[in-house]
């Protein structure tokens, strides 16, 4: 009897261990509600302000289901500001939109299936000369601006002119006013179609599916012809060290994107890291601002640990993402205790001491010679040249 009666202890013990892991709906009192459910939080990433500016997330390559994503505008969106962006570009495939096909012919009875693509859907056919339109290739980014009303995210209105990646290149148009009017069966024309417009220009991934980084002809046109803003050194999850001195020599802002097309969570949340952004160094988190930021090259890119950019730039950060505090002054050395307080993990190295990596939030320490008036650390995820890092020296009171 007595087995009999722990075991129906046990029995109502595991019931009402149960029902704890649900409470009363607040709408419905017949329904409950997993206690173990979360609703969608908004993962923050926090840098510090550099020299007197807001660092913002940005992303200024993605896409929707408007050209070749594999969501909505409204996902989108909102998957955006759960990784933690403040900003992000709509940039849309002007030539490539492989979706409007499947939703002609799911609608073919509406329009009687008379409908003719004005510009060839695959990137490596030729486009239409003379091509009109018979969508609205500014569409996706008022669904955008519509569906960030809510969550403060800033969208940039763009577009992205697409030609064959190996022989042509691919060009992000930002700040764009009407994507309608950029196309033209030359791409040259087309980037000088946007300008036309005030945008600004970014070279995409200009390593994707080449041999090397060399120039096409198109890409030299358009860098000789002073067509080109800003460049990608990191486009999802590939890496062009060599991108960061051409856009010192050419005087580019630098950025890294995701150039999504699935959900960040499948592309980039089981990789363990921040899904690649570029940091932008403004005043505001406004058009006008941010716009002011890229022309003034004053972005970092930052992708699956790394972060590139101006040497100065990269000094300035990490110096202002660390605090110093003294623990000890000894008849010989003094004592520092060092506190990363952003979010960026740093890979320091003083000397030809062995590397510490030196994770968010958390400190290391480190002992000096009194007679130094600086600790010099080598930063090695950061890239101000192909293969430079730039040498930080903090200092103490």
């Amino acid at each position: 009897m007595k087995r009999i009666l722990v075991l129906a202890g046990l029995a109502a013990s595991a019931l009402t261990a149960a029902a704890q892991n649900y409470y009363q709906d607040s709408g419905n009192p017949e329904t409950l509600v997993s206690a173990d459910y979360q609703v969608n939080t908004r993962k923050e990433i926090v840098l510090p302000q550099v020299n007197g500016y807001n660092v913002y997330k940005a992303d200024l390559h993605t896409h929707s289901v408007f050209s070749d994503g594999q969501v909505n505008s409204t996902f989108r969106v909102n998957e955006a500001w759960l990784d933690g962006l403040d900003i992000m570009a709509v940039t849309e495939h002007i030539e490539y939109r492989s979706f409007e096909d499947m939703m002609v012919r799911y609608t073919k009875n509406y329009h009687g299936g008379k409908y003719e693509k004005a510009v060839n859907n695959r990137i490596d056919r030729k486009p239409v000369e003379g091509a009109e339109f018979l969508v609205d290739l500014n569409f996706s980014v008022r669904e955008s601006q519509s569906a960030a009303k809510n969550n403060g995210l800033l969208i940039i209105p763009g577009t992205e002119i697409t030609r064959n990646g190996t022989t042509v290149g691919h060009f992000n148009a930002l700040f764009t006013t009407d994507n309608n009017l950029i196309y033209d069966v030359d791409p040259v024309k087309a980037v000088r179609n946007a300008k036309a417009q005030g945008a600004l220009v970014m070279h995409n991934h200009p390593g994707w599916r080449k041999k090397s980084l060399d120039y096409t002809e198109t890409e030299k046109t358009l860098y000789d012809e002073g067509l080109i803003d800003g460049v990608e050194v990191i486009n999802f999850h590939e890496f062009y060290p060599g991108i960061v001195d051409r856009a010192r020599e050419k005087g580019l802002f630098i950025s890294a994107n995701t150039d999504v097309h699935g959900a960040t969570a499948n592309d980039h949340g089981r990789s363990g890291f921040d899904r690649p952004m570029t940091l932008v160094f403004a005043k505001e988190k406004t058009l006008e601002s941010v716009r002011e930021a890229l022309e003034a090259k004053r972005t970092l890119a930052y992708g699956f640990g790394a972060v590139c950019g101006e040497e100065q730039l990269l000094k300035d950060f990490f110096a202002a993402s660390i605090k110093v505090t003294v623990n000890r002054i000894g008849t010989q050395n003094v004592y520092l205790t060092i506190t990363n307080t952003s979010s960026i993990t740093y890979v320091i190295k003083r000397g030809d001491s062995n590397q510490v990596k030196l994770a968010p939030f958390h400190s290391v320490q480190f002992s000096m010679p009194k007679t130094r008036e600086t600790l010099d650390l080598t930063v090695l995820n950061m890239y101000c040249s192909k293969d430079g890092h730039p040498v930080v020296s903090l200092k103490w009171e």
